[in-house]
């Protein structure tokens, strides 16, 4: 499968980690990558609270983008951002709309001799890989099950809500993909309260202390349920989830402790690649320092599993 692959401004900046295990994890699934590399920043919903029309714009410029590659044989656009995800789904919603707003649109894009056409398949990468990919290959590949690793999903916002605009229907359940992708990777599903609410990170400049007691309360609960760790789509999420972990520990008055993974590494994990090559040394809370990833909770390939142990800085 051939994409025109979106990564988001986050992943390129402040979770690298999550770009460089996406290259990694993509050739595994028979994916190949064609960067969008000349494309803009969605806008994360901010720049349409101010000039809804540029941010139309700028993400009508993105499609025409992926288009181009798709005429060259890509099969759709897929993103690693749920943030982009939704801030993309209500601009191309608004596009798709209007004839006359996607003409007022196109006028600007046409210096560059792009041009956004109504209806383009963007796709992010947890819905490509339930819809696209398939859960039945997807277990084929695993070579390294998840046994006895306890993981909580977090969706983060964007990729929720509105049900309708981001196509959750009774034919795309795609608010239990996640726990679907765990459980095909052979790890096992933590409920907790928050894993459908917001991290906090939206209101982190306005008020930094319910951000971090968002956070807090999100991976308090999910330590208290014996999550091993989480997983989630959206670097914004992973951002506030990790890198504001320490802060948020301070805000919560408790130790937390808790590792946050990307989906492309989860799924790394499961088709075998090393925690090294799929930069979990990055990580504010690094997983190895938490989990012996190389025998306690992942099945090794020759079989037996160990004990749920702490293991020092294994695989970083």
């Amino acid at each position: 499968m051939k994409v025109a692959y979106w990564p988001g401004c986050v992943s390129r900046g402040f979770t690298p980690e999550l770009h460089g295990s996406m290259a990694k994890v993509a050739p595994l699934l028979d994916i190949e990558l064609v960067e969008l590399d000349r494309a803009a920043c969605c806008g994360a919903g901010v720049i349409a609270e101010h000039n809804q029309e540029l941010a139309d714009t700028l993400n009508a410029r993105t499609f025409a983008l992926a288009q181009q590659e798709m005429a060259r044989g890509a099969d759709l656009m897929m993103n690693i951002c749920s943030t982009c995800q939704g801030a993309q789904s209500e601009c191309q919603e608004r596009l798709d709309a209007s004839s006359e707003y996607r003409v007022r649109v196109n006028e600007s894009l046409a210096p560059e001799g792009l041009s956004y056409e109504r209806g383009i398949a963007n796709k992010n990468f947890l819905w490509l890989l339930v819809e696209e990919i398939g859960l039945d290959h997807l277990r084929s590949l695993v070579t390294r099950p998840l046994t006895d690793l306890r993981v909580g999903p977090f969706y983060g916002c964007y990729i929720l809500r509105p049900t309708d605009r981001v196509g959750i229907d009774d034919e795309h359940p795609r608010d239990i993909y996640l726990q679907q992708v765990i459980e095909a990777l052979g790890g096992t599903v933590v409920d907790y309260a928050g894993m459908n609410k917001c991290c906090g990170f939206p209101i982190i400049t306005m008020n930094k202390d319910a951000s971090l007691k968002q956070a807090g309360r999100h991976l308090g609960d999910a330590k208290d349920a014996d999550a091993d760790c989480l997983v989630t789509p959206c670097p914004l999420c992973h951002l506030n989830l990790d890198l504001q972990q320490p802060a948020a520990e301070k805000a919560v008055g408790r130790e937390l402790d808790l590792p946050v993974l990307h989906l492309p590494q989860l799924v790394g994990l499961a088709l075998g690649l090393d925690p090294k090559e799929l930069g979990m040394g990055k990580h504010v809370v690094k997983p190895t320092t938490v989990i012996d990833w190389s025998t306690s909770v992942v099945a090794g390939v020759g079989g037996g599993i160990g004990s749920r142990a702490a293991s020092g800085e294994v695989g970083q």
